[in-house]
């Protein structure tokens, strides 16, 4: 018998909100979008900074998840079984004792604890940009260091350097969908990937839990964080007051779900061992399952806990993928798009569907482009990078610009240059994970993977076959569905979320392109050696 859920994916720019049931396969009927605000650098009132309004994000919850039950009326709120999250992760969210909020939560792209990075960690003698004895500690308890100064440890301690009278204040350090599940519950509780996602997670077989010894060496109060639950665990009920403001019934079961790092690749079907995913949205990644945690500190790269305690996520990031997509809507390509827009859109179109219509646009301009944009190369490093380099100072750039080139060529370029960043990150990890591959094909997820020559592009460029599921815009709540499904014994295990999200497409590769292509990376992973030190002087 189907059951039905709602699942909340929380991205950095908006909330999709989906109705879905659980049957023989996993199936959204009915699913709402609605955008919010990001603050950086001077609207925070700090260089570096990027904030975001938890009202915000209620109120995006409250409107979308009203419009699912207008959207499909023969499911009412009473027979909704569960409640889940997939989110962003790694964001810092400081609460009181009622749960509100102390300051604005900060993003995982913010940069603006350089200092507090460099008086923890990044002292000394370094490896990886941590000081040694550190960084072997680190490596002992969690498999992974804390060295990178968008990581949550350094934004918490900013704020007990900056902001004193706000830090006195603080009960609970929680992560975006933490926060979101205190709101629905009144509970304070953080899921094991986004207690990892602290750094703070002793990752040791049978000592799992918060670790005193890194608390201690960083200067984390352990009282400030709170009860950890598993993933597919029932952490609480609608209350009454979040029942009324959502259009929810109270006492709904409210299951823990994961970090969008986590749930991402199970809703795109890569759960077994060796499984590899490709993520486009706001940010991007690679990421493979494996059997043990590894780490690879001149990459930034580290297998992370998941939503499966059987196995860990190898993951490697991008911080601005197909962010730079939409930097083209909105100053490249801009008066182009709202003509299209105009002729093909309509003035009641949702959030979601004007960024199908943009699409439209987009895979029809860069289809007329041959391969490798006509030698014109972008690097999509619009807030930084992080993997497999860290610098804050590099940005995005269009190399060999001649008189022949175009905006066309710009633009197709992008999307080369977003696809080339995840190749370089993907044959980084394949000189850990490729004993564990049982196949080279990738699942590719996300926004990014909406349009069909954006997808063939990844193909080409990867030489190797790329699949997408139904509806890859939406796979971070089929991912919290996924815990829900566990959470109720609807399934058996995280492993067996497979054979309920069947393949869609395959995209094969071209082998004619395959010499463009290559010659194109080869230069694409000189550019950010060969402007280092320019990305500093300018930025730094």
């Amino acid at each position: 018998m189907s059951k039905y859920v709602i699942t909340y994916d929380v991205g950095t720019t908006g909330v999709k909100t989906c109705l879905i049931e659980i049957g023989d396969t996993m199936r959204i009927l009915a699913s709402d979008t609605a955008g919010y605000g990001l603050y950086v650098d001077d609207e925070t009132g700090v260089k570096g900074g990027a904030e975001q309004d938890a009202d915000e994000w209620w109120s995006a919850m409250c409107s979308t998840t009203r419009n699912v039950f207008n959207k499909c009326v023969g499911v009412t709120k009473d027979q909704v079984e569960g409640i889940s999250f997939c989110s962003a992760m790694q964001g810092l969210v400081l609460v009181d004792k009622a749960g509100n909020c102390i300051r604005r939560p900060m993003t995982y792209m913010d940069q603006r604890a350089g200092d507090e990075l460099k008086k923890g960690i990044a002292h000394g003698v370094q490896i990886a940009g941590a000081e040694v004895t550190k960084l072997l500690k680190y490596l002992r308890y969690t498999g992974a260091v804390s060295s990178s100064v968008k990581d949550p440890i350094w934004k918490y301690r900013w704020v007990r350097e900056h902001e004193p009278e706000n830090f006195k204040k603080v009960y609970k350090w929680l992560d975006v969908k933490e926060y979101l599940i205190c709101r629905l519950t009144g509970e304070f509780v953080m899921t094991q990937d986004s207690a990892f996602g602290t750094l703070l997670y002793d990752t040791r077989k049978g000592h799992e839990g918060w670790c005193k010894p890194i608390c201690d060496m960083v200067g984390v109060d352990m009282k400030h964080l709170p009860e950890i639950k598993k993933c597919t665990d029932k952490v609480g009920e609608v209350t009454a007051k979040a029942a009324e403001e959502l259009g929810l019934a109270q006492g709904t079961a409210v299951y823990g779900g994961g970090g969008d790092a986590s749930l991402i690749g199970v809703g795109a079907g890569a759960v077994e061992i060796g499984d590899a995913h490709i993520y486009s949205g706001t940010s991007g990644w690679v990421g493979t399952v494996v059997p043990e945690q590894m780490v690879d500190t001149g990459a930034m790269m580290a297998a992370i806990v998941g939503a499966n305690p059987e196995t860990f996520n190898y993951f490697g990031e991008l911080e601005t993928s197909n962010k730079c997509v939409g930097w083209v809507k909105d100053h490249l390509a801009l008066d182009e798009i709202g003509v299209f827009l105009k002729r093909y859109g309509n003035a009641t179109d949702s959030l979601e569907q004007v960024e199908f219509n943009m699409y439209d646009y987009l895979e029809e301009v860069i289809d007329t482009i041959p391969a490798g944009s006509n030698g014109v190369i972008f690097t999509p490093w619009l807030h930084g990078n992080r993997c497999p380099f860290e610098d804050p100072n590099a940005a995005g750039m269009f190399f060999n610009i001649r008189l022949n080139v175009g905006k066309t060529e710009l633009i197709r370029a992008v999307v080369e240059g977003i696809c080339f960043h995840m190749r370089w990150m993907l044959e980084r990890q394949e000189l850990k994970t490729a004993k564990y591959q049982k196949s080279k094909t990738v699942r590719f997820c996300g926004g990014g993977a909406l349009g069909e020559t954006t997808c063939q592009i990844l193909a080409d460029i990867l030489q190797r076959d790329v699949v997408v599921v139904e509806s890859p815009q939406n796979i971070g709540a089929v991912g919290a569905a996924a815990c829900i499904a566990v959470g109720m014994g609807a399934i058996p295990s995280i492993f067996d979320v497979k054979k309920l999200i069947p393949v869609k497409t395959t995209y094969k590769p071209n082998q004619a392109n395959k010499a463009v292509y290559d010659r194109n990376f080869k230069v694409f992973k000189n550019l950010y050696k060969a402007n280092k030190e320019n990305f500093a002087i300018l930025n730094g």
